[in-house]
């Protein structure tokens, strides 16, 4: 079927961006503009010239807008199959014209219920009506009409008019499924949010999840494994899947998820900070008050196990942190932080033996962690919660022994707390001079983890701080802590032996610290 002109299009869109240009392209290739609205009012204040869709069909706008497109001389002419002398005889009886091209982007109802305290009938008024039924219909008929539902899709639209004065049929099918897409989302997103509303109700009845594909990755955890790297639409942090590379090779499914964890330790520190992350969990982390000395803190944590890890910055790399990491004698796959200067960049791209291949990572400005839901596939469907990424509360916080924490022991134990959330459960953490001297990750029995902690801390485990992510359910765990002379403790409580958790501390004269709130990582 050949590719019918672009004669005439039908332009109604919430976000105006590029439009101007776009539209004035449009009328330079001869097309007739039909619109509503503030887009017929910003064409015209443009000197655009555009037809009120009011005047076509001989029909006001009204209900402040509610009712301005949903009329049959709209429809039909979108509808029209051109190759169908039934619709076309439709057509000629009925004085309608074709529209050959539908620009439409809907209301912004995701950006409206982002806004604090907004009010339900704030929200209702951003459900958009007719632009949803405008983008399904040029969609269905894409044999015929050119849908474009993105401003980023406007100027590869112009060109092929500029050229053919059409589109091919394999762009209009691209822009259809996108189309689809557009309007999946906008709808999912409205029936989350009006679900969300009923009393009482944490989680929708319903969960519909939209990703786009950003990446196909060489392979997946292991070689055999295929994997791919998709986008949502809904995050507003500073994350990895938008990050700009500025060296290496391409990121690899593990790289990404240990750059993710990195990233979420040092995120919410005020202090310059670096962490060390190797195979999902911490084998360093430091806060000082330079990021270099946050940096050789953090790869002191276990230098050994360090060997070939990802690094994460809560601050722009400087040149001072970067011939450190340049001139040691360092394996790092990747290195990941709000922003490089240039000549922290220019070392780390030129200096280091593994220069080609680092992976540089550029996020943006970090800031404290937003709310939001974690995901996770089970066979047969999908478990669901809240992520466990908000500040503890130390006010919340209980002395529970005789011996009592000085100021300087009491942030030790802030510093502990805030890394052990980190750390695959059964998890354990030795930290000294706000630096991770020793971890006891993902053992089954949380003895084993002290003593892990405490083997891989050598002779810094004396005076180090000891945070657990979960309570002792036995004293053992005490009788460890105390032969490596531990200097304080920090942990959730709960057990049904912690008069003995507690006893025990008090006997070897360590202060114990209950928190209220475990920080369980499975």
């Amino acid at each position: 079927m050949e590719s019918p002109r672009i004669k005439r299009a039908l332009i109604s869109v919430s976000n105006k961006m590029g439009l101007t240009d776009f539209a004035r392209g449009l009328t330079d290739a001869g097309i007739e503009l039909y619109s509503t609205g503030g887009t017929r009012r910003h064409l015209e204040n443009s000197n655009i010239p555009v037809t009120d869709v009011a005047t076509y069909t001989g029909f006001p706008e009204m209900m402040d807008g509610r009712v301005k497109t949903l009329h049959p001389k709209i429809f039909a002419g979108i509808l029209a199959r051109r190759n169908n002398d039934s619709d076309v005889a439709a057509l000629q009886e009925h004085e309608i014209e074709t529209f050959d091209l539908v620009v439409v982007n809907l209301y912004p109802f995701a950006a409206t219920i982002a806004r604090p305290n907004v009010l339900i009938r704030e929200a209702v008024e951003q459900i958009d009506i007719g632009g949803p039924s405008l983008v399904r219909a040029a969609a269905k008929n894409s044999d015929f009409v050119t849908v474009v539902t993105d401003p980023e899709q406007y100027w590869s639209v112009l060109e092929e008019i500029q050229s053919e004065g059409k589109t091919t049929a394999r762009m209009r099918h691209e822009l259809m499924a996108k189309a689809f897409q557009h309007t999946a989302n906008y709808d999912k997103t409205i029936s989350e949010y009006f679900s969300g509303q009923t009393e009482g109700e944490v989680f929708p009845t319903t969960l519909q999840f939209s990703f786009h594909r950003q990446m196909t990755l060489r392979y997946g955890e292991n070689s055999h494994q295929s994997a791919a790297l998709y986008s949502s639409d809904h995050c507003a942090d500073a994350n990895l899947v938008n990050a700009r590379q500025l060296n290496g090779k391409q990121l690899s499914y593990n790289n990404l998820l240990d750059l993710d964890s990195a990233l979420a330790m040092v995120r919410s520190l005020d202090q310059p900070a670096c962490s060390v992350i190797k195979h999902n969990n911490p084998c360093g982390a430091a806060t000082a008050e330079t990021l270099l000395k946050a940096c050789q803190a953090g790869l002191a944590g276990d230098p050994l196990s360090a060997f070939g890890s990802v690094v994460a910055f809560n601050r722009i790399v400087d040149v001072e942190t970067a011939n450190f990491l340049s001139e040691g004698e360092f394996f790092i796959e990747a290195i990941v932080a709000p922003d490089f200067y240039a000549d922290a960049l220019d070392v780390l791209k030129t200096r280091p033996k593994w220069k080609k291949n680092v992976r540089l990572l550029q996020v943006g400005q970090l800031s404290a962690p937003q709310p939001r839901w974690e995901l996770r596939q089970v066979l047969g469907g999908m478990l669901v919660q809240d992520s466990d990424n908000q500040s503890d509360d130390p006010t919340d916080w209980q002395l529970v022994t005789d011996p009592q924490p000085d100021d300087r022991l009491m942030a030790e134990l802030s510093f502990g707390w805030h890394m052990v959330r980190f750390v695959k459960s059964n998890a354990i953490t030795l930290s000294k001079n706000c630096a991770l001297v020793g971890v006891g990750a993902g053992q089954m029995s949380r003895v084993d983890a002290v003593e892990i902690a405490i083997k891989k801390a050598g002779d810094r485990a004396e005076g180090s701080v000891l945070a657990s992510d979960a309570f002792f359910p036995f004293p053992d765990s005490i009788e460890v802590a105390a032969k490596a002379n531990i200097a304080g403790i920090i942990q959730p409580g709960g057990s049904v032996r912690d008069d003995e958790v507690i006893a025990a501390c008090n006997q070897h004269g360590i202060p114990l610290i209950l928190t209220g709130a475990r920080h369980f990582r499975h």
